[in-house]
């Protein structure tokens, strides 16, 4: 399957806006409290609900995450769907030119993570993604 982007002139890493993605893809963001989860997709609406609980930053991940389920035609959220919609949302959240000046100066796993601002869920499927 080709990772790649939806569109290549969407922008990655810190440069990337999942809201305006979604909005290329044609989708409905709906931002309400949710009982579980951080995003649901409803590709038989075409909307991504968005836990209104989250601050900002985790919002834009959920974002990313569930614009990989809607970009991939997911219809169900199966482990093999959410590895994917990890991948993609880890390539628009990640830009390489900005992993490769971090590795430059911080060394340390967790320190790479957090300047990046993604989970460590995200970072290695980003990894996983780049070795294969």
């Amino acid at each position: 399957m080709n990772w790649s982007r939806t569109n290549p002139n969407t922008p990655r890493g810190r440069a990337y806006d999942p809201w305006e993605h979604a909005h290329q893809l044609g989708l409905e963001v709906v931002v309400r409290p949710l009982r579980t989860g951080q995003e649901l997709w409803l590709p038989e609406y075409n909307t991504l609900l968005v836990n209104s609980r989250l601050r900002a930053a985790p919002q834009r991940l959920a974002l990313a995450h569930g614009g990989g389920h809607a970009a991939l035609g997911h219809e169900d959220d199966r482990p093999k769907h959410e590895n994917q919609a990890d991948k993609f949302a880890a390539q628009n959240l990640i830009c390489p030119d900005e992993l490769a000046d971090l590795y430059g100066w911080a060394r340390d796993e967790q320190k790479i993570i957090a300047e990046l601002g993604v989970t460590t869920r995200l970072f290695r499927a980003y990894v996983l993604a780049q070795a294969a």
